[in-house]
């Protein structure tokens, strides 16, 4: 049964055509993955379905009574309220059920034996859904997927607003999970996940028996846990059936027959137009030189899908530093309180370091630390003297500018031609460039970031989650760039099948931990 059908949907955004007559279905228990480069349209299509956005035209019809969570990449959340009473927000609909049961009830002072019997009848339905729908324990649900997802250790109490980027996604997620909509609409889930909670996130998704649409560029858990794949790619909306395996060898086998047929067709029309040519002067050939035209006139062209605009990411290397870039001794990191116990660090030149853990245990604060962005809690750090940062900060605000004046501020002596350049050079058009900053899809948001710590020659590249947003052939090209680097590298990323061919070594910060993992 199709609880979601999206028909002829054609959509433009700032002179771009991002859909043309697309048609989307969803099926009941459909597991949907929605896949496409960065800035194809992926989070503007779920924002049509969910009537955020208007398309140009085609309609989108949702079955009746439906339900539907919606969590995309930049949802807000509430000053003042703890994490606790966020999540309780999944069950709204059941705490006002509850107060209109406690309502009837108190009425039935004043009611009559039949008015009682009414609202007796009525209260016992209110009951059972409360009942059914484990209105009573609730806080034992949401501790559940709070500890799923790592909120626990953040503290369930903490204010909203005193949480990173990464922190507000979590309790954006779990709340959404906990509604336990008929559709969940996820746009990146795993960004600022580690790989434990992308672990029990896989889990829950592969058991949950609604239907759901995903958007993520994280392939392997893609690959676990849809079943249908939709792709979108030059304004176009093709649905494949099965894994996103299945997907890439259909897409390969559909792209080469169709430049099979181009092929054959585009030497039928050579062949056409010279017959037309040698012929229409001649009298005795004329009429057949016009049957040819016509037939060439009447032709449905085949043509080649363009050629997308790939990447190309090289960081340039500073002179050589010291054979110790960074020297820490009794290091302790932390804000208020401390996050690890003493801690001796010797990184040294040309080593390429991963650093996973657990999230909230300070991987983030612990680059910020080693560069002095903020103070240690206790201990020395010593910088090389010849010591020369590139740093890709996990959380960056997106201003107003377009992404060609945003680069353009902190490199004023490139020409207008140089500036387009070198944005061009890291996979962004024209129409990327010319666009503002906080409209840009996270993954070009990124692509411009990187393309500013690539204009200065540095020693020691510091990436906190680079990877976020990515399609998969910008991470493809960014491994590549970082391990053709003629320097130090400093890697937190969550992605293991990113860094694994990358890295020399990886740290685990939960050995340093003081917090119980």
């Amino acid at each position: 049964m199709s609880i979601l059908n999206a028909e002829n949907i054609t959509h433009s955004f700032g002179g771009r055509q991002i859909l043309e007559d697309a048609t989307f279905r969803l099926l009941k228990g459909e597991h949907i993955g929605l896949v496409g480069a960065n800035g194809e349209g992926k989070s503007s299509f779920l924002k049509i379905i969910t009537g955020e956005l208007q398309p140009d035209s085609g309609t989108v019809e949702w079955c009746r009574h439906i339900t539907y969570g919606y969590l995309d990449q930049y949802s807000s959340l509430e000053k003042g309220k703890t994490i606790m009473d966020v999540l309780r927000g999944a069950f709204s609909h059941l705490s006002s059920l509850e107060e209109e049961m406690i309502s009837m009830y108190d009425k039935m002072a004043d009611a009559t034996d039949q008015e009682i019997a009414d609202m007796m009848e009525e209260v016992g339905e209110m009951q059972e859904i409360l009942d059914s729908s484990g209105y009573y324990t609730i806080d034992t649900k949401i501790s559940e997927y709070a500890n799923g997802l790592g909120l626990g250790e953040i503290g369930l109490n903490r204010d909203v607003s005193e949480l990173s980027g990464g922190q507000r996604a979590k309790v954006l997620l779990a709340k959404v999970l906990l509604e336990n909509p008929m559709i969940l609409i996820l746009d990146e889930p795993t960004n600022f996940l580690d790989e434990n909670h992308i672990n029990w996130l896989t889990g829950f998704l592969q058991n949950y028996e609604n239907a759901f649409i995903l958007v993520s560029h994280d392939i392997p858990f893609l690959t676990k846990v849809t079943n249908i794949i939709y792709h979108l790619e030059n304004t176009i909306l093709t649905r494949y059936k099965g894994t996103y395996d299945d997907f890439l060898r259909m897409y390969e086998l559909k792209k080469q027959q169709n430049e099979q047929a181009y092929k054959k067709q585009q030497k039928k029309i050579a062949d056409l137009e010279e017959f037309v040519a040698k012929n229409k002067a001649r009298a005795a050939t004329a009429t057949l030189a016009r049957s040819r035209q016509k037939e060439l006139d009447k032709m449905e062209r085949i043509s080649l899908a363009p050629e997308k605009v790939k990447p190309t990411f090289n960081f340039k290397t500073d002179r050589a530093p010291g054979k110790i870039v960074i020297l820490a001794k009794g290091l302790v990191i932390g804000y208020d309180s401390p996050l690890t116990k003493k801690i001796d660090i010797e990184i040294e030149r040309n080593k390429k370091i991963a650093i996973k853990g657990v999230n909230g245990l300070g991987k983030s604060t612990l680059l910020k630390t080693l560069l002095k962005l903020i103070p240690a809690v206790e201990g020395e750090i010593v910088h090389d003297q010849f010591v020369n940062v590139g740093y890709f900060e996990q959380e960056e605000s997106a201003s107003d500018k377009t992404a060609l004046q945003e680069f353009w501020d902190e490199f004023p002596s490139l020409t207008n031609a140089e500036a387009r350049a070198a944005l061009a050079k890291c996979g962004l058009t024209t129409e990327h460039i010319t666009t503002q900053m906080r409209v840009l899809s996270g993954g070009e948001n990124a692509k411009v970031r990187l393309c500013k710590i690539m204009q200065n020659p540095a020693n020691l590249l510091v990436l906190d989650e680079p990877t976020n947003h990515l399609d998969v052939a910008a991470k493809e090209e960014l491994a590549r760039a970082i391990k053709g680097f003629r320097g130090t590298v400093l890697l937190v990323c969550h992605e293991s099948e990113f860094y694994t061919d990358v890295v020399d070594e990886v740290w685990d910060v939960s050995d340093w931990s003081t917090k119980i993992v």
